[in-house]
């Protein structure tokens, strides 16, 4: 297996036919002084778009992502995209990060230098990586699965040919939150052989078998605590892993009504205090929406949720992860399990509590975290 470099080019066709889109919006009503409480606030919503179609530049952040060594490889049938930036520094160590929805390879943009070249941002040289980042399956410019299902644990397997077969790493690491975490944990699961370890900010659900010891009582009240944010939080995912197709058809027609769907998302789970723009600047959101516009892969990126949801599982898929673990909570509620929680599936060797950043750790606070990696991983180098 080999790849080829890839270099991001959205046509002009494509971005006039995206600012006609938007100038066309047929607004819905909105309840007065509904805020956000109803879903994505209308005022704020109008101003996004207002700034996607008067100043927003497609052409600078290309600019800016082409700066990247990116390429594409054929993995099992398959074109994925990813960034490969080797490290600065004696022995680099081969990661892997792996986003999540309804994010991109962007949000790890911000991470890449601190992680390659630590020395040059306030840490140490023989921190240093090889850092690949990939496009999920179905995400941005790695081609979409509509000829084939797609799950986690196909992911895994995809990410090992990535990094073995194309790249020639025998051992590697691999990092993640969302659905990158659960990818890193089938990357511990499943390919033990072949990784130094795995560090992740979300989790697997619990072992929970006729042997688990019952739960105690922090892992009672977290327990509630996810029941009552599936309520209030979860309807999203049950949409995609139930009907993604009829939802794709609005995300894929209008661009006001794929930010809309995402941007709620980045303000709820993000550490904003309900202002989002304190995490994200207007370009930097509209940046990841022009990506899952550009390359019409909204469909197929939701479309993960049901394959994964209606794969078959094994008592295999839920088997312990005995590779060494690091784990980072961020201030995410829902994110933030009793350590008795996560020993219950991972063999836990370092565990943090960060003070601030949410669900998009790598963007929000990219320093916190490349902290954390690098502290994870030293007890592992060579």
């Amino acid at each position: 297996m080999r790849s080829m470099p890839f270099h991001i080019h959205a046509s002009q066709s494509v971005l006039d036919d995206l600012r006609m889109r938007l100038v066309q919006t047929r607004w819905p009503g909105s309840p007065k002084d509904a805020k956000w409480a109803y879903g994505t606030n209308i005022d704020y919503l109008r101003q996004l778009i207002t700034y996607w179609v008067k100043d927003f530049n497609w052409r600078d952040q290309e600019k800016y992502l082409n700066g990247f060594h990116q390429f594409k490889a054929d993995i099992g049938g398959l074109k994925v995209h990813f960034i490969h930036e080797q490290g600065h520094g004696p022995k680099p160590m081969p990661l892997i990060l792996t986003h999540g929805w309804p994010s991109s390879f962007y949000e790890m943009t911000k991470i890449i230098p601190l992680l390659t070249d630590p020395a040059s941002h306030g840490g140490d040289a023989a921190d240093t990586f090889d850092v690949v980042v990939p496009s999920l399956p179905g995400y941005g410019f790695s081609q979409n699965t509509d000829h084939r299902k797609m799950t986690l644990k196909v992911i895994s397997d995809l990410w090992t040919q990535l990094m073995v077969d194309v790249l020639g790493y025998r051992r590697f690491g691999a990092h993640g939150g969302d659905i990158g975490a659960g990818v890193a944990t089938h990357l511990g699961r499943f390919h033990p052989e072949n990784m130094i370890g795995i560090h992740i900010l979300a989790f697997a659900s619990p072992i929970l078998n006729e042997e688990a010891s019952p739960l105690i009582e922090a892992e009672q009240k977290y327990a509630s605590e996810v029941k009552l944010w599936e309520i209030e939080e979860g309807a999203y995912e049950h949409q995609q892993s139930t009907r993604p197709q009829t939802l794709a058809y609005g995300l894929n027609d209008s661009p006001a009504g794929l930010a809309a769907w995402i941007i709620e998302k980045f303000r709820s789970w993000s550490d904003c205090d309900g202002e989002i723009e304190q995490r994200f600047s207007k370009d930097e959101l509209l940046t990841n929406l022009t990506i899952y516009w550009i390359t019409e892969t909204i469909h197929s990126s939701i479309q993960l949720y049901y394959d994964h949801r209606h794969s078959q599982k094994s008592a295999q898929m839920h088997r312990r992860v005995d590779v060494p673990t690091g784990v980072t909570l961020t201030t995410e509620p829902v994110n933030r399990p009793p350590r008795e929680w996560v020993e219950r599936t991972y063999n836990v060797q370092r565990w943090a509590e960060l003070s601030r950043g949410g669900h998009f750790a790598a963007f929000e606070e990219p320093e916190l975290l490349a902290k954390e990696i690098r502290a994870f991983f030293r007890p592992f180098r060579e």
